[in-house]
């Protein structure tokens, strides 16, 4: 069946990490050592304080901007979190949805992260909704239990984006392979058309977000049902993140969904 490319994401989630002079420094980097005709979207998230210097300086630079987290209602008296217009008038036009640290630290669960997509769905934001099974779940078997339960509830809309992230193997010492990683996508991707049928499932891009270096990315690149990558800690160095971007830029990197 021909199905719509998939255009790679190549998204750096800075987490609680940088001020303003050190975030302002690694926009310049990146937009000067952006290759030209890039296979791959870009998207940085950085902390909610630093949304509007960062959205300024990668200003014409084809960089997206997107916020961490939303808060699933549109307004209202919830101290200390933000809104998808809120975002949206900062710059952003992409959001994190239930990252494993959200979902680790703040209790978040499957029916809440689904909220929070569609409230950045009718913001217009395109959300990255991120699942995962942890430790215990994936030693004890039951990984594609967790990962069909988290993803049903998620909204059937082709503008939400999934990552994967093997919770398991990020800051742990144990390695998932790219043939682990792809196993999972291809199970989310067989969930998917399930529910949505064979073509909308083909078009649904599926980053991948566990503990991605510039040492891995090729291989992992390589794998079919991989559409890009969600990096955390590698992605508060330039150079590493455009190294990891390189990976992209390979022709079996840059046409996922095509016969």
């Amino acid at each position: 069946m021909t199905t719509a490319a998939r255009r790679p994401v190549m998204a750096g989630n800075w987490k609680m990490h940088l001020v303003r002079a050190e975030a302002e420094a690694w926009c310049a980097e990146v937009r000067a050592g952006l290759p030209a005709g890039r296979a791959a979207e870009v998207v940085v998230f950085p902390s909610f304080p630093l949304l509007a210097a960062v959205s300024a300086a990668l200003a014409g630079s084809g960089v997206a901007v997107g916020g961490q987290d939303l808060h699933a209602e549109a307004a209202g008296a919830f101290t200390g979190d933000v809104a998808g217009r809120q975002l949206a008038d900062a710059g952003c036009t992409w959001v994190l949805c239930g990252h494993s640290e959200r979902r680790r630290d703040h209790a978040e669960g499957d029916e809440l992260v689904a909220a929070k997509a569609r409230a950045a769905l009718a913001a217009g934001l395109t959300p990255i909704a991120c699942v995962g099974e942890t430790r215990d779940e994936r030693h004890s078997g039951r990984t594609f239990d967790v990962l069909a339960r988290q993803l049903e509830p998620l909204p059937d809309d082709s503008r939400l984006v999934l990552a994967y992230e093997p919770v398991w193997a990020i800051g742990t010492g144990e390695t998932a392979t790219p043939e682990i990683a792809e196993d999972a996508h291809a199970f989310l991707r067989e969930r998917l058309a399930r529910r949505t049928g064979e073509a909308a499932a083909r078009a649904k891009r599926i980053l991948y977000g566990g503990s991605v270096t510039p040492d891995n990315a090729g291989a992992l690149a390589r794998q079919g049902d991989l559409d890009g990558f969600l990096v955390g800690g590698a992605s508060l160095d330039p150079k590493r993140f455009l190294a990891i971007l390189t990976s992209l830029a390979a022709p079996e990197a840059a046409l996922r969904g095509s016969p």
